[in-house]
């Protein structure tokens, strides 16, 4: 059951760190899977968590495509 008093209850991504989501996905695809699913230079060259933290903080479309596919992941979507 769903706590309805959280601030953002719609919101399967309220209180989950872009850090998490990175190392979720990685221990389940690794670094050839995200580039494959995410074809972006962090994912594919000397990649590492903190990289990819970086590269996606600053770049919105990333992001958002990082996001889709972890809430895809986790079947929430």
């Amino acid at each position: 059951m769903k706590n309805t008093n959280s601030p953002q209850p719609n919101n399967p991504l309220h209180g989950v760190k872009l850090v998490d989501m990175l190392e979720y996905l990685h221990a389940v695809h690794g670094w050839s899977g995200m580039a494959k699913r995410v074809n972006i230079l962090c994912f594919k060259n000397n990649p590492s968590i903190k990289s990819s933290l970086r590269f996606l903080r600053r770049t919105p479309w990333a992001r958002a495509k990082v996001e889709e596919w972890y809430k895809e992941s986790i079947n929430v979507v």
